[in-house]
């Protein structure tokens, strides 16, 4: 009502906020993808391609993780809730093994908007750059994400603050030791 009463008295209608939700943002990526495609050729590579995201789809779909979009060699997910994003992302991480891909995972919780069928906001950028720190078949985290899912049992291994770049301040991340398989 109040928002009639504006557009009335001013004669324009009042923005909206965009849609913002709490969320895990997860992205992998293959690593040394270009490599491999090299290696491969086209078809085999292709094929590989489409194997890494049966994987993934199917471990976002246990884990109730949302696919946003590919990324070529990666994924854009989020999840409602960080230790699910953490499974996912070591169930994924395994699949992946066994079909001699390596992956590493980056992922951060914090408020998203969201953009229909995509996601924005400051949130996915710190994934993304949290994803650009991990090292080949590392599930690398924000201190955000270790903090919420404390008494889940977890163990973390830090990997120090660092500055990722374009966004403020300093950040500590942190490697999810999971029992390799």
């Amino acid at each position: 009502m109040a928002s009639l009463t504006q557009e009335f008295l001013t004669g324009v209608a009042p923005v909206a906020d965009p849609d913002r939700v709490l969320a895990t943002v997860l992205f992998t990526d293959i690593v040394d993808s270009t490599r491999l495609a090299a290696e491969l050729g086209d078809r085999r590579w292709h094929h590989r391609l489409v194997e890494h995201q049966e994987v993934v789809r199917q471990q976002l779909a246990r884990h109730r993780g949302r696919e946003v979009k590919t990324t070529g060699d990666g994924f854009l997910a989020t999840f409602d809730g960080p230790a699910r994003a953490i499974r996912a992302a070591d169930a994924i991480r395994a699949g992946l093994r066994d079909l001699g891909l390596e992956i590493r995972v980056g992922r951060h919780t914090g408020e998203i908007e969201l953009l229909g069928e995509d996601i924005g906001g400051i949130a996915v950028h710190i994934a993304a750059r949290v994803l650009a720190a991990a090292g080949a078949g590392e599930i690398l985290c924000s201190r955000t994400v270790k903090d919420l899912v404390a008494g889940s049992g977890f163990a973390f291994a830090d990997r120090g603050t660092r500055s990722l770049k374009g966004v403020p301040d300093s950040w500590q991340l942190y490697a999810v030791e999971l029992a390799e398989r």
